[in-house]
C-alpha cells in the first residue's frame, strides 16, 4: 500500500459528439488541462467578489494542493487545478476555509452512504422522469442557472426521499463544472404546489439537517437565492424544520412569493421562466436536464463509484455529521414540529 499521498485522476472524460449533442445548451466538462474560460467581465467579477487574482490563480491552487499533501496525506481526492479552484472560489480564496470545505465535502460522502454509494444518473432516472427537479435552459441576467425543484411531484410511496437528495447532488455536481457557475452561483426555484402533510413530515429534522449541512457547508457552490412559490400554509411547519440549521446569511436568501407571480418576476425575469410560471421561455422541458445527466453516466462512475476517499483519514469531531446519538433529540423535536405541521395543515 502506498505510503505517500494517494490521488486519482478523476477528471471528467471527454464526451463523444453524439452524447454532447444531447445537451448542447449546457457547457461540457472542463478540459483535462486547466485553461481559464472566464470572460473578461467574469474575471473582473471574480476579482471583485471572490478576491481571485488571475495572475495568482495557479499559485493559490498550488498552495491549497500543498496544504492537502501536508495536512491530509491519506486523503484520496482529485488534485487537479479545475477541481481545487471550485473550493477556493466558494471560500473567496481563503486557503484554510477552502481546505475545510473540501474535507466537509468528502466527510459528507462518508457520513451518508445511502446517498453517495453507486451514485450515477441511471440510479435516479425515476426521480428525473417524475419531474421532481430540472434546470432551466437559460441562466438569469446575472448568469446564474436556475435549479427548479417541485417537491409536490413526489409522494412517500413512490420511492425513498433519499433518492431525491441523490438527484439534487448529481445536478449540483454537473452545475458546478462550468467556471461561470463557480463565479456567478445558482438560483433555486422551489414550487410547492401539491405539497401536503405526507411530504412535509417525511424527511424529519435529522435528514433535513444532513441535507442543509451538505448544501451549506459541504459543497463548493454559491446558492444566491431560494425562491419559494405556491407554498401552502403547511410551509410554515416545513421551514420550522429547516431554519434552525440555516446560517443567517442563507436564511435571508429565502424569498416567499406565495402565488404572486409578479413578485417572482421581480426576482427572476419572465424572459428565462417557462410558461408555467408566467414566463415567455416556452413550456417547462423536463427531458432536457435528464438528458444532460444521463449522457454523463461514465463521468459520474469515475467520480463517485470509487474507493472511500476518507479511508485512513482521521477528522476532527467537529467536522463530522452528528450520528445516531443525536437522534433522540431530533425525534423529540420532530414530534413537536409534527404537531405544528398538523396545526398548519
Amino acid at each position: 500500500m502506498a505510503d505517500e499521498h494517494e490521488s486519482f485522476d478523476l477528471r471528467s472524460p471527454p464526451l463523444d459528439p453524439s452524447a454532447a449533442a444531447g445537451h448542447s445548451w449546457f457547457p461540457g466538462p472542463p478540459p483535462p488541462m486547466y485553461s481559464c474560460t472566464l470572460t473578461p467581465e467574469l474575471v473582473h467579477k471574480a476579482r471583485e467578489e471572490l478576491q481571485e487574482k488571475p495572475e495568482w490563480r495557479l499559485r493559490d491552487v498550488q498552495a491549497l494542493r500543498d496544504m492537502i499533501l501536508k495536512e491530509q496525506p491519506n486523503l484520496r481526492t482529485r488534485l487537479d487545478d479545475a477541481f481545487l479552484l471550485r473550493f477556493l472560489r466558494a471560500r473567496k480564496f481563503d486557503y484554510d476555509r477552502a481546505l475545510q470545505l473540501l474535507l466537509n465535502y468528502q466527510a459528507g460522502r462518508k457520513a451518508w452512504p445511502e446517498v453517495f454509494q453507486d451514485l450515477k444518473p441511471s440510479t435516479v432516472k425515476h426521480v428525473l422522469d417524475l419531474g421532481f427537479l430540472t434546470v432551466l435552459p437559460q441562466p438569469d441576467p446575472n448568469g446564474r442557472y436556475i435549479l427548479c425543484l417541485r417537491p409536490g411531484k413526489w409522494k412517500p410511496n413512490d420511492y425513498p426521499f433519499v433518492d431525491n437528495v441523490r438527484a439534487i447532488y448529481l445536478t449540483l455536481e454537473k452545475l458546478i463544472q462550468p467556471e461561470e457557475t463557480q463565479v456567478n452561483g445558482i438560483v433555486i426555484l422551489a414550487d410547492y404546489t401539491g405539497v401536503g402533510m405526507s411530504q412535509a413530515s417525511n424527511p424529519g429534522p435529522f435528514l433535513a439537517k444532513k441535507v442543509v449541512s451538505i448544501l451549506q457547508d459541504g459543497f463548493p457552490i454559491r446558492i444566491k437565492a431560494v425562491n419559494i412559490i405556491n407554498e401552502p400554509m403547511i410551509f410554515k411547519g416545513i421551514f420550522a424544520i429547516i431554519k434552525p440549521f440555516l446560517k443567517e446569511k442563507m436564511a435571508e436568501r429565502y424569498i416567499l412569493h406565495g402565488s404572486d407571480l409578479r413578485s417572482l418576476h421581480r426576482n427572476i425575469p419572465r424572459s428565462v421562466l417557462p410558461e408555467e410560471y408566467g414566463g415567455i421561455a416556452a413550456q417547462l422541458d423536463l427531458c432536457a436536464w435528464s438528458r444532460v445527466l444521463l449522457n454523463c453516466e461514465e463521468e459520474f462512475i469515475v467520480e463517485f463509484c470509487q474507493p472511500d476517499p476518507l479511508e485512513g483519514v482521521v477528522l476532527p469531531d467537529a467536522m463530522l455529521f452528528e450520528g445516531e446519538q443525536a437522534s433522540g433529540q431530533d425525534d423529540d423535536t420532530f414530534r413537536g414540529l409534527r404537531s405544528q405541521l398538523y396545526y398548519c395543515y
